[in-house]
């Protein structure tokens, strides 16, 4: 008899797919979604908390250590004051460390362009999948997802964006030259666009190159003591090239160019310490440490999952109570149809059965949607992740 009261419970499901389908996929999501949300933030905390512990000590200027932390991880350009470029040549000073400088501030194709050295992909383990390294002014290198989206390959051009859109009197876009493209690393590398330090500092006005004054007289408004100054006929130069890098020359004092943070990384604990102690003291610069700034930024995270969860919570024993109305509503309905299967032999227990084994087919359903949702989370966890940051 158990066979018929299985046939019985699954015609009718099936006969009635549509609110059996409604009742299944309402509980598979409410009782999906508190596991969805714990695989989401366990794979930030894990994704969070590798990134900050890579990195030791990280120095930029006096503010908010979160913005700080977010930019030299990141590549945010939070409301910082950047750093002066001396306080990379003081640090470097110290033989027990070693720096590394991030200027984080334009951007190309809508991804960050950052200004930093070689140095920085031996620390990140970042490898050239195709092409070559930055070998000169105006090269860049571009992240795996960045030249995935915008078919950018070894030997191909990026332009810079503007900072505004109607900025007349700002720089112009630079056209940089990508001499590599680098291997999926699955972190933040991939959605960035890296350049030396100087061609972030090109492309923010503090060197620039055009023609030779020396050689086109037409140019030239006026000439005293040495100093040749053009006219508004002057071309600048929007491209590094072979052919004119030699014109290309910065204006003031290099030690004052600004820096978005320091990456540094002590050889050992003692100069950790002495390097923290040193800063502590400091009222312009400051160190930070963004394996603690991530541990708090975490807490919080997990205070709030606590929060989410009870609400969900909440969500679903409601679901579940609704759903329990309408499986009694509907076998309330059906008495008449019970009553005839009564009449003709079935018995109490079987019909019973029945009904028990209409709410497991349509609770199996719902584990199953639970199931592909809980798989799905989990599959575009890193993308969400990586969205958000």
């Amino acid at each position: 008899m158990s066979r018929a009261a299985f046939h019985l419970a699954a015609r009718y499901v099936l006969r009635h797919r549509l609110q059996s389908a409604l009742l299944a996929g309402a509980l598979g999501l409410v009782f999906a979604l508190p596991l969805c949300l714990r695989v989401l933030i366990d794979h930030a905390q894990r994704e969070l908390r590798a990134r900050a512990a890579a990195t030791p000590q990280i120095v930029g200027t006096r503010g908010s250590a979160m913005d700080l932390m977010m930019t030299a991880l990141y590549f945010k350009r939070e409301n910082l004051t950047p750093l002066p470029h001396g306080v990379l040549g003081e640090l470097r000073r110290n033989p027990d460390a070693t720096v590394i400088p991030l200027h984080v501030r334009f951007q190309a194709q809508g991804a960050p362009v950052v200004g930093t050295e070689l140095e920085y992909f031996a620390f990140r383990g970042l490898r050239i999948a195709s092409g070559r390294t930055l070998t000169r002014l105006g090269d860049c290198v571009a992240g795996a997802n960045v030249a995935r989206q915008h078919g950018l390959r070894p030997g191909g051009h990026v332009f810079t964006s503007p900072e505004q859109a109607f900025d007349m009197a700002g720089v112009y876009p630079l056209k940089m030259r990508v001499t590599g493209i680098l291997a999926p690393d699955g972190t933040p590398d991939d959605d960035a666009i890296f350049v030396d330090l100087k061609t972030a500092w090109l492309i923010e006005g503090r060197s620039h190159g055009h023609d030779d004054l020396q050689k086109d007289k037409a140019v030239v408004l006026k000439q005293e003591e040495g100093n040749v100054v053009g006219n508004a006929a002057v071309r600048m130069f929007n491209e590094v090239t072979d052919a004119n890098i030699g014109s290309f020359h910065f204006h003031g004092d290099m030690a004052k160019f600004p820096v978005s943070a320091l990456i540094v990384l002590p050889d050992n604990a003692k100069a950790e310490a002495l390097l923290a102690g040193q800063f502590a003291r400091s009222r312009e610069q400051q160190l930070i440490r963004p394996r603690d700034e991530m541990e708090a930024l975490l807490a919080q995270l997990v205070r709030l999952e606590g929060f989410a969860a009870a609400a969900l919570l909440i969500t679903a024993t409601a679901a579940l109570l609704v759903t329990a109305l309408v499986f009694a509503l509907s076998f309330r309905l059906r008495l008449r149809e019970f009553k005839t299967l009564e009449d003709v032999g079935v018995s109490r227990f079987s019909l019973i059965t029945v009904k028990v084994l209409e709410v497991a087919l349509t609770g199996l359903a719902a584990g199953v949607i639970g199931l592909t949702l809980l798989s799905f989370a989990s599959f575009l966890a890193p993308h969400l992740l990586r969205m958000a940051l």
